[in-house]
């Protein structure tokens, strides 16, 4: 499996290029901005983009997603609880002083348990709110990887104190979704350093 990240946007968030030694097909997470240096990431394995995913609707995580889109003639999929927030993204980024761009629509919508297959490689959408009530992880079984956006972080977890946002519902969505991954699955999150499910479980001050 091709795996790489790059840090895009205002708020250094973390996007994934996920691809198919073999087929070359890829996909684009969380594409926040910086689209360029997306495309030149993509270029340079060689991949064929099919789809572009957002972990969820906040403009820091969608803020590329005209831009990636167009230039990769890829389908935009996102929960459908998150979708409003794709229309809203320049208005919200200009409330933190930031320039902004509106998300297309969504092409399809991630469900829960919902698999999603790119070449030889699949992943599962495991939907986690409570940062967002759109709030999903991407879990790459195969690879061991899990993709958790702004769900949980390495020693901590998404903020809850926006519109939608519910601490105990994302203490539960870690619990019950991500806690029940093997230990030893690496956590890539939305922002920052990845982690190991197991450390979190051992050393998360959350729980």
């Amino acid at each position: 499996m091709i795996f790489d990240s790059i840090e895009v946007g205002p708020l250094s968030v973390n996007c994934y290029i996920v691809g198919c030694e073999q087929s070359r097909e890829g996909i684009v997470v969380d594409p926040g901005g910086d689209v360029e240096a997306i495309v030149s990431v993509v270029k340079r394995h060689g991949l064929k983009i099919h789809l572009i995913i957002n972990t969820h609707g906040h403009f820091d995580h969608i803020g590329g997603n005209s831009q990636t889109v167009t230039a990769f003639a890829a389908r935009l999929l996102i929960h459908k609880a998150d979708i409003a927030m794709l229309s809203r993204s320049a208005e919200v980024a200009r409330n933190y002083g930031l320039h902004g761009e509106n998300s297309p629509e969504a092409d399809d919508y991630l469900i829960d348990g919902m698999e999603i297959v790119f070449g030889t490689h699949r992943l599962e959408v495991l939907h986690t709110p409570g940062h967002t009530q759109g709030g999903c992880c991407l879990y790459f079984e195969d690879a061991g990887k899990v993709i958790t956006g702004d769900t949980l972080f390495a020693d901590s977890i998404g903020r809850t104190d926006l519109p939608g946002g519910s601490h105990e519902q994302l203490l539960l969505s870690i619990r019950t979704k991500l806690f029940n991954l093997p230990d030893t699955v690496i956590v890539y999150p939305g922002h920052g350093p990845e982690t190991t499910i197991g450390h979190e479980k051992r050393c998360n001050p959350y729980f």
